[in-house]
This record gives C-alpha cells, structure tokens and sequence, in this order.
C-alpha cells in the first residue's frame, strides 16, 4: 500500500473530528489527480510532442495521451486534429504514490519555494495549481528534454466543499503558503 494511503486512512478520524463529519461516507477523499501541459507552442513539432508525452509518463507512472483540437480555431491557427496538449489522470495507487512524490521530492526541489497558492480551490472542493518547469521531478532525465514546460496539477476530492479540500490536503502534507497578516 502507497505510504500516503496509510497516512490518509490513520488520519481519517482525525479529519472526522475537525471537520464536524457525522457520516464516515462523507470524509473528504480524493477521487483523482490529472496532469496536463498545453502544448500550442509545439502543434507542429511531432518529436517535440512525443517528448513531453514521454516526460509526462514518466513522471506520472503511467501513459499519458494526446489531446487533439476538437474544433478549427482560425485566430489561433488551430486545425481540427491537431495536438494541442497532453495529459494522464491518475487514479488509485498511482494517484497517491504520485502526490506522495510531488509534495515530499518534487516541490520542496523548486527554486525559491514558498508554498502552493491557497487561492486554487475552484468552489466545488477539487485544487489546481501550476508547475513551471518538469525538471524538479526526478524521473525526467535532463538531457532527453528538447524543451522545457510547465504542466497543471488538478486534484479531485470527493467532497463539495473548498474548506474540507483544504483540510484533507494540509492534513496530507501539502506545503501551501502562509497566511499574510496585516501589520
């Protein structure tokens, strides 16, 4: 079993008690992580594209996909078909090896680190934020990225409110910033 699942089921009553939960059921959980990079910059660079599919896989664990263009843009040169991003989800085991990885290695290796925006809550209890650069993962091998990008992180809970996200993701380690106090 993933060392963070562990964490999450020890810390299960705990999250119980704070949060004033009377129905075990209702404990927030997490139902799943994506990771996506848009990948406009390189729509008609094919190896570029099979690069960041390979980054992205290997950092996740699992295959990532190529989304391609629903729908012809003009303003954007985009043509129906064409890749325009890729993208895992991850669920399970993988999903909590995963955010056990991004929050004890990953993170902590960013330059000047302060925390994760608190300001990433969407309103219906799931989190997104942002990483810069693929290089602070440990499993990208430096010298096969032909360029470097950032990605999106969205994590999916199962409940509907940001305050108990909030809670299930500081009580899992999740570095967010500290509050700025007026004075």
């Amino acid at each position: 079993m993933a060392r963070l699942k562990e964490k999450y089921l020890a810390l299960k009553p705990q999250l119980q008690e704070q949060l004033g939960i009377k129905n075990p059921m209702e404990i927030p959980a997490f139902e799943k992580i994506v990771i996506s990079v848009g990948t406009g910059f390189a729509m008609k660079d094919n190896k570029l594209i099979q690069n960041i599919q390979d980054t992205i896989s290997a950092i996740a664990g699992q295959h990532a996909s190529v989304v391609e263009a629903k729908k012809s843009v003009a303003g954007f040169k985009v043509r129906e078909g064409m890749p325009v991003g890729v993208r895992v989800t991850l669920r399970g085991a993988k999903m909590y090896e995963f955010l056990d990885r991004l929050v004890a290695i990953a993170l902590p290796r960013v330059k000047d680190f302060r925390g994760v925006p608190r300001n990433g809550f969407d309103g219906r209890g799931n989190y997104n934020f942002g990483l810069d650069e693929q290089l602070i993962f440990p499993e990208v091998n430096y010298d096969s990225i032909m360029q470097i990008h950032g990605m999106n992180i969205t994590v999916v809970t199962t409940t509907q409110s940001d305050k108990e996200a909030f809670a299930l993701l500081e009580a899992m380690g999740m570095p967010f910033t500290k509050e700025r106090t007026n004075g």
